[in-house]
């Protein structure tokens, strides 16, 4: 059994100063003497929307695992949401969700769900990581390059925004530049292999719009979601957010494009199964424009699979691996990621953390990713690997989701995978399996 070392590292070093980046930082605090944080962007004082995340205008969802592990994070995260004035509610009860074209029967869940924006998580993430007091965050510059020394890195070069650079020595680099990572061309330049890159491409377009809300308005509820599925590639998300807002979210798959303009946004939103998207776009208040994002494909890089890897040198966030956005998964993945690296660390330290590391991300990633990418693989456009028992997993799952909308135990326990809060195995138990039989045949 390796021994645990107490002794305090010293300097790490974060590209990136976005949820994974924050969230990796909160983890090295916990072993390292002081960590940087390097931010590209000028770093806003509020939850504004900013440049470097071009996505932070789209609706985001924080699942009950992601809830969970902030609170793990940062004590007390979940209740200062809620002071800070964000909307939460049980996600089966106070939520309304639509599984292939039909209406999933509401229960008590036990499931916590919050509408919050991504310019506010973020910034609540932030200003925790910023009073820790071995960690600075280091705005408008950028994590040019790695210093690495006798097959390890040593440091990374940063250029600051008035053009100068400087070293700055660390133990350990972590990329959290997310889809702007240069962290294969960074391998490369040294020497060492990249690795291989799983890639689902489902050619997702969203457009996003906020409203003010009014009485009536989703009838109380915290808000809505209709999923895609074969024959109709298109979804919709429906939700309160903090400062009085609802945000409406329309998506499509595989050449369906969502307008931006109101009508065009009106008409698109009245094929969904459900109407909460369009009665929103009828009759409240817009206060700002749409806003339209692409997302091409989910991607998977294999570092685990390396049969050598770069000692003092981890990815973590979107740069390892980055999912279809209408699941919701990636500020969640993130929190598990940093619960991770604080754990290996607390473990062994520094020694053989990257092999460490990305053999365990591989693991923990296996069941977001088999989720999000079984998803995609139901429309037969997607192209992808698919297995011998693949039809008869994926009636078997179509026939729960059917039953879902009469058996609320199946909704929750449904509910329950799509929160990262239990394994999607756990959909096969027989007892479930009974139920969902039963139901069908009603």
């Amino acid at each position: 059994m390796a021994m645990k070392s107490n002794a305090p590292l010293g300097h790490a070093v974060v590209a990136g100063g976005s949820v994974a980046g924050l969230l990796a930082a909160r983890a090295l605090s916990a072993s390292f003497t002081h960590v940087t944080v390097v931010e590209r962007d000028t770093l806003p004082a509020g939850a504004v929307p900013r440049r470097g995340v071009p996505q932070g205008r789209q609706v985001h969802a924080l699942l009950t695992r992601g809830a969970v592990g902030l609170d793990g994070l940062f004590p007390g995260f979940t209740d200062a949401m809620t002071a800070a004035g964000v909307p939460s509610g049980d996600a089966q009860a106070d939520f309304s969700w639509f599984l292939d074209g039909r209406r999933m029967a509401e229960a008590a869940s036990g499931l916590r769900g919050f509408g919050i924006s991504r310019p506010r998580m973020e910034e609540m993430i932030r200003e925790r990581v910023r009073a820790l007091p071995n960690v600075s965050l280091v705005d408008g510059t950028r994590v040019e390059g790695l210093i690495v020394d006798d097959g390890r890195v040593t440091g990374a070069r940063v250029r600051r925004h008035t053009g100068a650079e400087e070293a700055l020595p660390a133990e350990l680099v972590v990329d959290a530049a997310g889809r702007g990572s240069r962290a294969l061309s960074w391998l490369r330049a040294f020497g060492h292999p990249v690795p291989e890159r799983t890639a689902v491409r489902t050619d997702v377009v969203y457009v996003t719009r906020h409203f003010a809300q009014e009485p009536g308005l989703l009838d109380g509820r915290l808000g809505t979601t209709v999923v895609p599925f074969p024959g109709q590639p298109r979804a919709g998300v429906v939700v309160r957010q903090e400062g009085g807002r609802i945000a409406v979210l329309l998506a499509g798959l595989l050449g369906e494009e969502p307008p931006t303009d109101h009508a065009g946004m009106i008409a698109f939103a009245s094929t969904l199964a459900a109407p909460d998207a369009a009665d929103v776009l009828r009759s409240a208040t817009p206060v700002d424009e749409a806003v339209t994002m692409r997302y091409p494909e989910s991607a998977l890089h294999h570092f685990d699979r390396l049969d050598r890897h770069l000692g003092g040198f981890l990815v973590v966030g979107d740069a390892l691996c980055s999912f279809n956005p209408i699941y919701g998964q990636g500020v969640t993945v993130a929190v598990m990621e940093a619960e991770l690296l604080r754990s290996l660390l607390k473990e062994q330290g520094t020694r053989d953390l990257a092999p460490r590391f990305f053999a365990a991300a591989a693991a923990l990633l296996a069941e977001p990713w088999s989720l999000a990418v079984g998803g995609d693989l139901r429309f037969p456009e997607v192209e992808g690997e698919r297995g011998p028992q693949d039809a008869e997993i994926n009636g078997y799952l179509d026939r729960f989701r059917a039953a879902a909308a009469v058996d609320p135990v199946l909704g929750t326990a449904f509910l329950e995978v799509a929160n990262l809060m239990a394994p999607v195995g756990s959909l096969f138990d027989p007892e479930l399996a009974e139920r969902a039989t039963r139901s069908v045949a009603r």
